[in-house]
Protein backbone atom coordinates (compact mmCIF):
# COMPACT_ATOMS: atom_id res chain seq x y z
CA UNK A 1 0.00 0.00 0.00
CA UNK A 2 0.94 3.48 -1.23
CA UNK A 3 1.22 6.36 1.32
CA UNK A 4 1.46 10.28 0.90
CA UNK A 5 3.54 12.16 3.42
CA UNK A 6 2.12 15.96 2.79
CA UNK A 7 4.71 18.51 4.47
CA UNK A 8 5.55 22.60 3.87
CA UNK A 9 9.09 22.18 4.88
CA UNK A 10 11.51 19.96 6.09
CA UNK A 11 13.95 20.24 9.31
CA UNK A 12 16.75 18.90 11.10
CA UNK A 13 16.14 17.77 14.53
CA UNK A 14 17.12 20.72 16.04
CA UNK A 15 15.35 22.70 14.09
CA UNK A 16 17.79 24.70 13.27
CA UNK A 17 18.03 24.01 9.57
CA UNK A 18 14.83 23.98 7.13
CA UNK A 19 13.77 23.89 3.31
CA UNK A 20 10.81 24.50 2.15
CA UNK A 21 9.21 21.87 -0.16
CA UNK A 22 8.84 24.06 -3.09
CA UNK A 23 12.96 24.31 -2.52
CA UNK A 24 13.25 20.49 -2.73
CA UNK A 25 10.64 20.19 -5.45
CA UNK A 26 12.25 22.84 -7.56
CA UNK A 27 15.74 22.75 -6.86
CA UNK A 28 16.30 19.33 -7.86
CA UNK A 29 17.83 17.30 -10.82
CA UNK A 30 15.21 15.96 -12.94
CA UNK A 31 17.51 13.65 -15.25
CA UNK A 32 21.31 13.22 -14.97
CA UNK A 33 23.76 10.91 -17.15
CA UNK A 34 27.25 9.54 -16.96
CA UNK A 35 28.13 8.34 -19.99
CA UNK A 36 31.25 7.17 -22.18
CA UNK A 37 31.44 8.91 -25.60
CA UNK A 38 33.77 7.32 -27.24
CA UNK A 39 32.10 4.37 -27.50
CA UNK A 40 30.31 3.15 -30.17
CA UNK A 41 26.80 4.09 -29.13
CA UNK A 42 27.46 6.34 -26.00
CA UNK A 43 28.01 3.52 -23.78
CA UNK A 44 25.54 5.09 -20.53
CA UNK A 45 27.39 4.39 -17.05
CA UNK A 46 24.60 5.36 -14.98
CA UNK A 47 21.71 7.57 -15.45
CA UNK A 48 18.36 8.72 -13.66
CA UNK A 49 14.86 9.67 -15.79
CA UNK A 50 17.35 9.29 -19.01
CA UNK A 51 15.48 5.94 -21.16
CA UNK A 52 18.63 6.24 -23.98
CA UNK A 53 21.34 8.12 -25.69
CA UNK A 54 21.86 8.87 -29.18
CA UNK A 55 25.42 8.65 -30.95
CA UNK A 56 25.09 11.23 -33.40
CA UNK A 57 28.47 11.83 -34.25
CA UNK A 58 31.81 13.08 -33.46
CA UNK A 59 30.72 14.86 -29.93
CA UNK A 60 27.08 15.31 -30.44
CA UNK A 61 24.56 13.06 -28.29
CA UNK A 62 21.46 12.99 -27.74
CA UNK A 63 19.67 12.20 -24.24
CA UNK A 64 15.86 10.97 -24.53
CA UNK A 65 14.32 10.95 -20.86
CA UNK A 66 12.22 8.52 -19.34
CA UNK A 67 9.75 11.16 -18.12
CA UNK A 68 9.37 14.52 -20.01
CA UNK A 69 9.74 18.36 -18.73
CA UNK A 70 7.26 20.26 -18.84
CA UNK A 71 8.55 22.64 -20.99
CA UNK A 72 11.78 23.61 -22.75
CA UNK A 73 12.60 26.12 -20.03
CA UNK A 74 14.55 23.19 -18.63
CA UNK A 75 18.36 24.25 -17.50
CA UNK A 76 21.10 21.80 -18.12
CA UNK A 77 25.02 21.63 -16.46
CA UNK A 78 27.30 19.36 -17.56
CA UNK A 79 31.04 18.83 -18.56
CA UNK A 80 33.36 16.74 -20.13
CA UNK A 81 36.79 14.91 -20.08
CA UNK A 82 38.96 12.07 -20.81
CA UNK A 83 39.35 10.64 -17.14
CA UNK A 84 43.54 9.93 -16.99
CA UNK A 85 45.74 11.64 -14.68
CA UNK A 86 46.35 14.64 -17.52
CA UNK A 87 42.61 14.89 -17.52
CA UNK A 88 42.04 17.49 -20.09
CA UNK A 89 38.66 18.82 -19.58
CA UNK A 90 36.00 20.64 -21.87
CA UNK A 91 32.74 22.06 -22.11
CA UNK A 92 29.33 20.15 -22.38
CA UNK A 93 27.06 22.82 -25.12
CA UNK A 94 23.28 21.93 -25.29
CA UNK A 95 22.28 22.88 -28.55
CA UNK A 96 18.87 21.63 -29.10
CA UNK A 97 16.07 21.14 -26.19
CA UNK A 98 12.27 19.17 -26.34
CA UNK A 99 10.50 18.43 -23.73
CA UNK A 100 11.42 14.62 -24.05
CA UNK A 101 15.34 15.36 -24.77
CA UNK A 102 18.88 17.34 -25.19
CA UNK A 103 21.52 17.12 -27.85
CA UNK A 104 24.38 18.24 -26.28
CA UNK A 105 28.12 18.54 -28.03
CA UNK A 106 31.43 17.65 -25.99
CA UNK A 107 34.07 20.84 -26.90
CA UNK A 108 37.84 20.59 -25.96
CA UNK A 109 39.66 23.39 -24.62
CA UNK A 110 40.79 24.08 -28.18
CA UNK A 111 37.12 25.02 -28.98
CA UNK A 112 36.95 21.48 -31.49
CA UNK A 113 33.87 19.57 -31.36
CA UNK A 114 35.41 15.71 -29.85
CA UNK A 115 34.71 12.49 -28.23
CA UNK A 116 34.91 12.46 -24.77
CA UNK A 117 35.33 9.57 -22.31
CA UNK A 118 33.11 10.86 -20.00
CA UNK A 119 30.35 13.12 -20.32
CA UNK A 120 28.07 14.31 -17.63
CA UNK A 121 24.81 15.87 -17.94
CA UNK A 122 22.52 17.26 -15.37
CA UNK A 123 18.88 18.90 -16.19
CA UNK A 124 17.21 20.96 -13.80
CA UNK A 125 13.70 22.05 -14.47
CA UNK A 126 9.61 20.88 -13.94
CA UNK A 127 8.43 17.59 -14.98
CA UNK A 128 5.67 17.09 -17.19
Amino acid sequence: MASILRVNTLTDASSNNSVPMATVSQGSAKQWINLDGTSSGAAERDSFNTASTTDNGTGDHTATFTNAMGNTNYGNAGEVGTGGSSDSHGMLCGHSKTTGSVRVTSINPSASIVDRNIICLISYGDLA
